[in-house]
């Protein structure tokens, strides 16, 4: 790092002027009261005495600070110059040590700030490693076990054979399952997922996903509603993922939902430029203190009753990123025993 020195010459004024002013009272005092000289050349002595004093106690002060301040302060510029992405270890050294112990304080709370950064971004990074692991290794050892049933002698029969590799066979779809989500929510959390834009019926398209969860609605009995005053309504937006925002709220409200209950969408105008999309059940409902993590990845209200249901845990994450992706917003209204509700804003097309 190369060294700038900024000079200060606080100190060595300030203590020259008072130097001075005491040396020139004593001197004075002298003149008169001891050698009885006349105040005519008391007076002219007095300020002369002044002025040299001021002048060699400044010099003699001023490169005395330099260069035993100086050396001690350099240290810690050069301690801070190891941190090359600091701006502190960039500015010029100075000798004033109310700015020096200013500089310092605002360095150690930005690298407090900085740190404290860091631990979360750490433990997130842990959880996160924490949570792959455990979603990738239950269908893993799911797989495993049926695999070794078969090798250890169950082949032989027909029906367990079918039985056991249809199990496996859905370990693995389960598996792809996770590391699509994974891959999209990571290309969409970095921005490689790029929107493909275009004017569609949302009505179309909310019709088309009730028919394609259709079959796993109906395992729950539960029936699919919508709600629209509208024969079409087109919006802008990227089809295909606003299709799977819709479809993985579906997913989330059969998952969630009361056996022979219901879930209905509805399609509303927002402003005049946006229309709302929402998704009510009136299923379980979710606690008002896991409303806050409903959208982290792998955050699950239910752990046992979701995996057993499947999924990936990263569904709400993966619908928070895409419709933030097209710069809207989502809302979550939800009171336990009673039902939840999600909604979100698309961009209105005006009528045609």
């Amino acid at each position: 790092m190369k060294i700038s020195f900024k000079k200060n010459y606080r100190f060595a004024s300030k203590s020259a002027f008072f130097t001075g002013l005491f040396a020139s009272l004593i001197g004075m005092l002298l003149l008169k009261y001891l050698f009885k000289l006349e105040q005519e050349i008391v007076l002219p002595f007095g300020f002369l005495l002044f002025l040299l004093t001021v002048v060699f106690s400044f010099i003699i002060l001023q490169y005395r600070a330099e260069r035993f301040i100086y050396n001690r302060i350099k240290k810690i510029y050069d301690d801070v110059a190891l941190l090359e992405s600091s701006p502190f270890a960039n500015q010029p050294i100075t000798t004033d040590m109310e700015t020096l112990s200013r500089k310092v304080k605002k360095f150690a709370a930005d690298k407090k700030l900085e740190i404290e950064m860091l631990q979360v971004r750490e433990e997130y990074r842990r959880e996160f490693l924490g949570n792959v692991s455990h979603e990738l290794k239950t269908p893993l050892f799911t797989v495993q076990g049926y695999i070794d049933t078969l090798l250890d002698g169950a082949m032989e029969d027909e029906t367990i054979r079918k039985k056991y590799l249809k199990r496996a066979e859905k370990g693995v779809e389960r598996l792809i399952y996770i590391v699509e989500d994974l891959d999209m929510i990571t290309k969409l959390e970095s921005g490689e997922l790029h929107l493909e834009i275009s004017e569609f019926d949302i009505i179309e398209l909310i019709q088309s996903v009730f028919d394609l969860l259709e079959m796993k609605a109906e395992k729950k009995k539960i029936k699919f509603h919508l709600e629209n005053n509208d024969a079409s309504v087109y919006v802008r937006g990227d089809k295909g993922k606003l299709q799977q925002v819709i479809q993985n709220l579906l997913v989330n409200s059969i998952k969630y939902g009361k056996e022979g209950g219901e879930t209905e969408v509805s399609v509303m105008n927002f402003t005049n430029k946006k229309i709302v999309v929402r998704v009510t059940d009136n299923g379980e409902g979710i606690e008002q203190q896991n409303i806050p993590r409903l959208f982290e990845r792998f955050f699950r209200v239910n752990k046992s009753g979701s995996r057993s249901e499947g999924g990936s845990g990263l569904g709400l994450a993966i619908v928070k990123h895409i419709v933030e992706a097209h710069k809207q917003k989502i809302y979550v209204e939800s009171e336990f025993g009673v039902g939840s509700e999600f909604s979100f804003t698309i961009e209105k097309v005006k009528s045609r």
